[in-house]
């Protein structure tokens, strides 16, 4: 599979929304919606509600992608995703507030880079761990 690599793009931007609202009200909640948008991911980023957005509301209105990149790195890292969503999830739900802070800012500093500089965290340690996998 491979993606336009606009599409993961804005879904970090709708990601750093997100938990940018999970920590200003603390919402376990939400952040259980987005681990459900990053497992969704972890299967096919084409199917999260961020993807189906992008590629049926915002691809139409943009020129074809000039090149297209692998859609593994992008899976690997809704999986890292969902891991840091799932202790956010578990922070605020139990009343270990400091761990869904903890979980949330990570998350938020992973999707804000991805989304503003259009580096993917996740993706570069799949690269790095595909190259340590090789030696």
């Amino acid at each position: 599979m491979t993606l336009d690599p606009r599409g993961p793009r804005f879904s970090a931007a709708l990601t750093t929304i997100v938990f940018v609202i999970v920590l200003l009200t603390g919402s376990g909640w939400l952040a259980l919606a987005q681990a459900v948008v990053f497992a969704v991911g972890a299967y096919d980023p084409r199917l999260t509600p961020y993807g189906l957005l992008y590629r049926y509301l915002i691809a139409p209105r943009l020129a074809p992608p000039a090149e297209r990149e692998d859609g593994a790195p992008v899976r690997f890292a809704q999986a890292v995703g969902l891991i840091f969503a799932l202790l956010t999830v578990a922070g605020y739900l139990s009343g270990l507030t400091v761990l869904g802070i903890v979980g949330a800012l990570f998350a938020l500093v992973a999707a804000f880079l991805n989304a503003v500089f259009g580096l993917c965290l996740g993706c570069e340690a799949y690269l790095l761990l595909r190259r340590l996998r090789a030696a």
